[in-house]
Parts: C-alpha cells; sequence; structure tokens
C-alpha cells in the first residue's frame, strides 16, 4: 500500500460513514410529504389500476415471510382516515423488499393493480420506513355481514371478531391451512328444505355468512397444520362444530373468499368433543351398525397390489385404514354391519371383504354375496357376530331395473339370535352419488339442490320398496331395517318416497333433521339412514349417529397422501372414514 493511498483512508471512512446518514436522512424527509389516500385508490380501484400512486400509511401485517403471500399490509393512521365508512382504509402491498417492519410508519411507491378481486400495489419502486407508529384500531365486524353485502369496505384493513364463529368446514385445513367459519353450523340445503328455489336460496345466503380463516401462507401442505395452535395432530383436533372465540387480524380476498389472516394465534373452545358411542339400550339386544368404507381396495389380497384402483396408494395406508374401522366397529360393539364402498372382487380369500373379515375377528363372518353384487367397482355387503346371530334364509338381490348402473344392488338378508325364533331382515343400500361424471341430459344437475343423477336414485328408491315388500316373509319375522349410503338428504325425494312407503328415518324421528353423517363443502346433512318398516318400529329402543368422521379433517384420515401428524395412533376410530356410522338398538 502507497503513502498515498494510506493517507486517503481517513477521508474514505468519513464518506463511507456520512453516506448512508445522508440517505437516511433524505428518506425521513420525505416522510409526510404529500401522498394519496389510500381511500381514494379504493373507492376508484378501476380508475387507478395502472397508475404510479405514493402512499403513506401503517404496516398493520407482514407476509413476506418464506411461504408467505410476497407483501404486507398498509392502513392509514386513525387521525388520517377520510371518515368515510364506505372505502377502505387499507391495501396489500405486493413486494419483497426488505425494509420497513410491522407497527412502522411506511412511504410506499408503486403501480395500483387489481389481483383477482383484491386492489394492491405492485412494481414497488420506493419502499421507505418513516419511524414507529400505533397500529391503528381493528374494525369490530360480526356475521353475517350487514345487508349481505360484501365488505369491500374494510378490505386489507385490521378486524376484530365482535362474537364468536363456528367451524363449518376442515376440508382444506391440511392442504392450505384454512378454516371455514360461520355464525352457526351450516345445513345441506336439502337436508331442511324440499329441492328448489327456496334451498338454492338457502344455499346463497349461506355463502354470504362465511369467513375464511387464513394462515397466511400461499404453499400447500403446511406443517405443522397452524389450527388449533400451537398445531394439529391426532390427539389434538380442531372439529367442525368448535368455536372460534377470539380473532383479530387482517380482512383479506383471495381466492374468490373474504378471509382474515390472523396477526396472533386465534382463541378456539372445543365444545364438540369426541365422544364414544353410546352405550346399547335398556331393553334392546341386537345393534347394527352400518358404515361407508370410503373404498376399502385391498390392493391384490396379498399384501401387494399398490396403488389400488381406489382408496389406499400404499400397503401402509390400507393397514392404517384397516386398523382404524376395525376399531371404529370394536367399540360400537353390533351383531350385524353392513358396509357400503367395499371393493368389488368376489368372497374368495383375496378379496377385500375376507380381509376386513379377518381383521374383525374370529366371531365375524359375512353373506356369501358375489354373485348378487353387480359389475359397479364398488359394493355393499353384510357381516354380522357368528357366536351372537344366525342368518336365516338365503340373501337376496335386486340386479335388475335402476340397479343395472350406478346405483349398487342392495343386499337383503333375514337374521335371528341363537337360540330364538324371532328375526329381523337387514338390508344395505348404496345409491349412485351426485357426481355429474357421464351424467346425460336427463340426469344433469337441475340447480334445484339435488345434484346430477336425482330421476335415477328415485327410481331406485321405488324399485327397492316394490321390491321388498315383494320378498317372501320368513318365520319369526319382525319387521324390516334399510341400512346404507343413499346419497340423498333428508328432504329429497328418495327419503321422502320411501316415508311414503312406510320406512321412517330413525336417526331423525328422535334426534330432529339437523342431524350429521356426511359434510360436503362446509354444509352438514345425512346420507347415509337406517329406515324401519312399520312392523320393526315398536321394537326399535335406540338410534344414532357417531361423529367420528364427518366432524374431523381429511388431513387426519388414514388414505391422506400427506399426513398431519405422525400421532394419531392406528388403533383409534376417528377419521376411520368419511361417513359418520348409523347405529341401532332393537329388541328382538
Amino acid at each position: 500500500m502507497t503513502v498515498m493511498t494510506r493517507a486517503l483512508l481517513p477521508l474514505l471512512f468519513l464518506v463511507m460513514t456520512v453516506v448512508p446518514s445522508l440517505h437516511s436522512s433524505i428518506a425521513i424527509a420525505e416522510c409526510g410529504a404529500p401522498a394519496t389516500p389510500v381511500s381514494t385508490i379504493q373507492s376508484t380501484p378501476h380508475l387507478t389500476a395502472g397508475q404510479q400512486v405514493t402512499v403513506e400509511g401503517v404496516m398493520t401485517l407482514d407476509l413476506r415471510k418464506p411461504g408467505g403471500f410476497d407483501g404486507f399490509y398498509l392502513q392509514q393512521a386513525d387521525d388520517q382516515t377520510d371518515r368515510d365508512p364506505t372505502t377502505s382504509e387499507a391495501i396489500f402491498v405486493h413486494t419483497q423488499k426488505t425494509s420497513a417492519s410491522r407497527g412502522q410508519r411506511t412511504r410506499v411507491t408503486g403501480i395500483v393493480h387489481q389481483h383477482y378481486g383484491l386492489t394492491s400495489l405492485t412494481r414497488i419502486s420506493e419502499l421507505s420506513p418513516c419511524g414507529a407508529a400505533p397500529l391503528p384500531r381493528p374494525v369490530p365486524i360480526s356475521l353475517p355481514w350487514p345487508g349481505d353485502q360484501s365488505p369491500r369496505q374494510l378490505e386489507s384493513m385490521r378486524v376484530t371478531l365482535n362474537h364468536p364463529l363456528v367451524v363449518t368446514d376442515t376440508y382444506n385445513l391440511g392442504r392450505y391451512g384454512e378454516l371455514v367459519l360461520a355464525p352457526a353450523v351450516q345445513p345441506i340445503p336439502t337436508q331442511v328444505l324440499r329441492p328448489g328455489p327456496d334451498a338454492v336460496a338457502l344455499f346463497e345466503t349461506q355463502n354470504q355468512q362465511r369467513l375464511l380463516l387464513d394462515d397466511g401462507l400461499r404453499k400447500q401442505h403446511p406443517r405443522p397444520v397452524p389450527y388449533p395452535p400451537p398445531g394439529l395432530s391426532g390427539s389434538r383436533t380442531v372439529r367442525t362444530g368448535g368455536r372460534v372465540e377470539t380473532l383479530t387480524g387482517v380482512l383479506d380476498y383471495r381466492f374468490g373468499h373474504w378471509r382474515i389472516q390472523p396477526e396472533a394465534p386465534p382463541v378456539f373452545s372445543h365444545h364438540d368433543l369426541r365422544q364414544p358411542p353410546p352405550g346399547r339400550a335398556s331393553g334392546s339386544n341386537l345393534r347394527v351398525m352400518s358404515l361407508n368404507l370410503e373404498n376399502y381396495f385391498n390392493g391384490d389380497g396379498k399384501g401387494q397390489g399398490f396403488p389400488a384402483t381406489r382408496g389406499a396408494r400404499a400397503r401402509a395406508q390400507f393397514d392404517a385404514q384397516t386398523a382404524r374401522l376395525v376399531s371404529a366397529v370394536r367399540q360400537a360393539d353390533p351383531d350385524v354391519l353392513t358396509v357400503m364402498e367395499l371393493e368389488n372382487d368376489d368372497d374368495g380369500p383375496y378379496g377385500a371383504l375376507v380381509t376386513l373379515a379377518r381383521a374383525l375377528g374370529e366371531d365375524w363372518g359375512f353373506i356369501e354375496s358375489a354373485a348378487l353384487a353387480g359389475t359397479d367397482a364398488i359394493r355393499v355387503a353384510i357381516l354380522y357376530r357368528t357366536d351372537r346371530l344366525a342368518p336365516t334364509g338365503s340373501p337376496a338381490g335386486l340386479l335388475s331395473g335402476p340397479f343395472q348402473r350406478g346405483n349398487r344392488p342392495p343386499l337383503a338378508q333375514s337374521f335371528r339370535r341363537q337360540g330364538q325364533p324371532e328375526s329381523l331382515r337387514v338390508v344395505a343400500v348404496h345409491l349412485k352419488s351426485k357426481s355429474c361424471r357421464n351424467a346425460r341430459t336427463p340426469e344433469q344437475d337441475q340447480h334445484d339442490g339435488q345434484g346430477c343423477f336425482a330421476p335415477l336414485r328415485t327410481e331406485a328408491a321405488a324399485a327397492l320398496a316394490a321390491w321388498l315388500k315383494a320378498l317372501p316373509i320368513p318365520a319369526g319375522h319382525q319387521g324390516t331395517l334399510i341400512t346404507g349410503d343413499l346419497n340423498s338428504y333428508a328432504m329429497e325425494p328418495p327419503l321422502t318416497l320411501l316415508a311414503d312407503r312406510g320406512y321412517q328415518d330413525l336417526v331423525r324421528a328422535q334426534h330432529g333433521k339437523t342431524t350429521t353423517s356426511f359434510r360436503f363443502h362446509g354444509r352438514s346433512g345425512t346420507l347415509d339412514y337406517h329406515l324401519a318398516d312399520p312392523a320393526l318400529l315398536p321394537r326399535v329402543k335406540q338410534a344414532f349417529l357417531w361423529g367420528i368422521n364427518a366432524e374431523e379433517p381429511r388431513v387426519l384420515s388414514a388414505l391422506e397422501n400427506k399426513p398431519a401428524s405422525g400421532d394419531q395412533s392406528a388403533n383409534t376410530p376417528w377419521r376411520s372414514s368419511d361417513h359418520n356410522p348409523v347405529i341401532s338398538d332393537i329388541a328382538l
């Protein structure tokens, strides 16, 4: 190093220390200069889109974290609002620039942009911190939105709940970190109303009464799953029907839904806790349980053949699915078990039915019915306790008419208790789903609340009733119990038609019409039933739905590709399927 260079070191040090200070002083001097009010942008976003603006406000929530939404929310200070309740005072700033932080007054220059309904600033050319500032006070909100109108005037602003909200949907909790909240649990419209305009109107009203609780992340499959804090696990769950008591955050609009991005963990209360099945009713001596198995496919039946065409994608998933189903059945302790969504292979040693029966234990047998199962990929089946019951007569199936396609053929079998002459006919049923795949013109969705294939299901219900009426009556016959998944909610024609034929919905008769065996898009209803004919009704002592599945997040399912936690025991009934089982106690 030359002498001249050494002589320049003090000067270089002076320049290096002064210039940053000068730059900071210039940035601070710009703070407080005239800027465009955020409310002006929000009141005319279609006019200001594409324009460059400079705004100044308080950063309320920072989502520039890894996996976040690449930006932050900026809101006018409370003393700088336009006092107009119809315009928002906040905006989303889309940037990964790292200067400024939450709780700082911040000056931003960028381009106004409409991003799928969310007004934002992008292509940020200036981002300057202006010192600490108090957060704007959160606006109290309640649902339903006033006048059932969109809360656009609160977009990107701090808000806080002024009353608890109920968790109505956990379907996307594991995939997107989302929960759907509403003032109360929302029924499927055709669970409580006949299909038609009133049901459609209720559906639209329900949509206006929803708010998503988000996790501030755009990445899929967050781990840990964020809710309930500090994270979902097999033993710490959030169930539909639980409540969010306290929640403060930013009101956001993304992916077609209003949502809150929380600034602190919400407070949950779990009044709808997991419950064991009720004990057998006094005076009963026979318990019937029915359950949709959620595609029970056993590969090649020898431990290989996965992924199966449906259901489990790996042997470990299938083993966990089996263990949970066995746990559910053993805890409920039925004498007869009817199942739906069982692989339609055969009754041989490698068939899915034999696999399930073996897993249940040596006291379990099944009705051989492969010849009555039809050609669909899935079938119904009947299993029973061989140490308690004996089949009476041969099984019967209906493979004609509407059961030639879509509707799985029903299976009927009579049973009597060991040493007793009285018998009960049990019928396993699984009607066509509401899915619109391959729906032809007459079977397509009529937009009345029923989905697709409604006429086919109604035709099947009529054929079922006529078939049962024509079956021979065995000695000691005490009545008929229709069990299974009718893929129809309580006020849809298949149920009303069967009611007209004398078959009473046992769960609804004892617990009302807002019971739940299945949830779809955050709405609850019954697809699964026990329907008793008039002869059997006096012998029914108890009927109920056991809430082990539909209330639980699907991410806890054994069939999930990305499980939430490793501590979900295999020997548990929780989320053993996506349908709740129906159970009836009968005095035979």
